[in-house]
């Protein structure tokens, strides 16, 4: 497959800080080499330094997101199935914009769902999906090109876990389809029943069970292993139509025995063979 990775740099407004640098250690850490080994022909695309750089969260947020967008719209026209690398969850409004997507697979710890209105901290990050989902920045959301919300019947949240009381209230009057990775099946089933057509899939990596994995500094119990989420991935692949995939939220700094690079390899080695022969 023609593959194109595109790295945004980002964490909170700031180029190559935090999990920032998460993109460029995944990179460093061999996996093209791994994706090339197994036969793919693969190009690394980087955003660079977007905005005004005067790291403004919220500003700099939307223009990384205006800049994959665009990256990730040109790789489909050369006809090359884009992976985006990024620090910050909310990069993928910009992916699901590029791509086009009417559904998202949504696989992390958090829920993501807060608003400006809910938040308890501020974090942008911590908006993304309720962005995605059309609850909240609607007027920067809307200024990304191609970007439409995704209906909430169209998304799958997957093994969230640390959710904020806002986010449980509001989960309890949105039609978003919950699950864990040994449920996935059925999950998927209720996505295409939504007329599900292009389906983005974020992994923010914090996902994982923090005995088996720890991407960053965000730690909750409970979680799938990497071999279960990888198992649950594949099993989403084979049965929808995936357009995109969006890695987010490594924090070298958390990962003292450089675990997370292999297991990233590996877990987009086999999501895409899995989408090579659907």
């Amino acid at each position: 497959m023609k593959i194109s990775i595109i790295l945004a740099s980002y964490d909170s407004g700031h180029y190559h800080g935090g999990m920032g640098q998460g993109p460029d250690a995944l990179i460093s850490g061999g996996l093209v080499d791994a994706l090339t080994m197994a036969g793919h022909d693969v190009a690394v695309e980087d955003i660079g330094r977007v905005g005004d750089n005067q790291g403004r969260e919220i500003a700099t947020g939307f223009a990384v997101c205006k800049a994959v967008s665009a990256e990730v719209s040109l790789a489909i026209g050369r006809g090359r199935f884009p992976v985006v690398l990024a620090g910050n969850c909310l990069t993928s409004v910009g992916a699901v914009a590029g791509e086009s997507a009417d559904a998202i697979i949504w696989a992390d710890q958090h829920g993501d769902l807060n608003t400006p209105e809910t938040s308890i901290h501020g974090f942008l990050d911590g908006m993304a999906l309720a962005t995605v989902l059309g609850l909240c920045w609607r007027p920067m959301a809307s200024a990304i090109p191609g970007f439409k919300p995704i209906d909430p019947s169209r998304c799958v949240l997957v093994n969230a876990r640390d959710l904020d009381p806002a986010e449980k209230q509001l989960l309890q009057t949105l039609p978003v389809i919950r699950t864990e990775c040994p449920g996935v099946g059925q999950a998927t089933e209720k996505l295409k029943a939504a007329g599900a057509g292009r389906v983005h899939m974020h992994i923010d990596l914090d996902v994982h069970d923090p005995e088996d994995l720890q991407a960053n500094r965000y730690v909750t119990p409970g979680g799938p292993s990497p071999e279960q989420l990888r198992d649950a991935a594949c099993a989403v692949a084979l049965a929808m139509p995936i357009v995109g995939i969006t890695i987010s939220a490594y924090d070298p700094a958390f990962d003292a025995k450089t675990d997370v690079p292999p297991l990233v390899g590996q877990l987009l080695n086999d999501l895409i063979a899995t989408i090579e022969g659907r």
